[in-house]
């Protein structure tokens, strides 16, 4: 029995200590200096800092702008330009490819593998840093040499994919604009 309480007493120690450690010692509140006592003012305050809702304004959309991979004419472009080659990762929100190696039946003792990252959305010639992997084996898997980069192949590729995304954003801004959500019923 009294080892049971002094396990509750000893688990009960232990877990409030931890809270306090998440808590950097201090325990949850407002500091009285810095708030302002008006319930008011603190309600506004918290609205402007992005840290509360009002019911009133729930119906308003203040979302942020979502937009699709099939709608960055870079992101298209790449995919598109190495269409051949088997990918490994693909992560739009990280903002990179990377393929897996590949041989063309020539030479099958040499292989390339490419890692495009996006620095920006825009359709620049800075805007993509391209990187050609070269591997070398001349009997087996195990005896291979490693190259880092084919300059001639990465602004070949360069070359295309801004050519092709620019070609994707020309035939976007011809299109007109029918966004479902924002068109209007044809009335009979």
């Amino acid at each position: 029995m009294n080892n049971t309480k002094n396990l509750k007493i000893l688990s009960f120690i232990t877990i409030f200590s931890l809270m306090l450690i998440g808590c950097n010692g201090k325990l949850p509140g407002g500091d009285a200096r810095k708030n302002s006592p008006d319930p008011a003012e603190r309600v506004k305050k918290n609205l402007e800092e992005g840290r509360g809702f009002k019911l009133a304004n729930l119906g308003n959309n203040k979302g942020g702008v979502f937009e699709f991979a099939s709608s960055n004419e870079l992101w298209r472009a790449s995919l598109d330009v190495i269409d051949f080659m088997p990918l490994t990762s693909v992560n739009y929100s990280g903002g990179i490819i990377v393929t897996d190696w590949y041989s063309n039946r020539k030479n099958q003792n040499e292989s390339i593998k490419i890692s495009i990252r996006f620095l920006t959305n825009e359709i620049r010639s800075d805007a993509l840093n391209i990187k050609v992997f070269t591997r070398k084996c001349e009997s087996s898997l195990m005896n291979c040499k490693f190259l880092d980069t084919n300059n001639t192949l990465v602004s070949e590729l360069k070359k295309e994919i801004l050519k092709k995304a620019a070609l994707y954003k020309k035939q976007n801004s011809e299109k007109p604009k029918n966004n479902m959500w924002n068109s209007k019923p044809k009335k009979d």
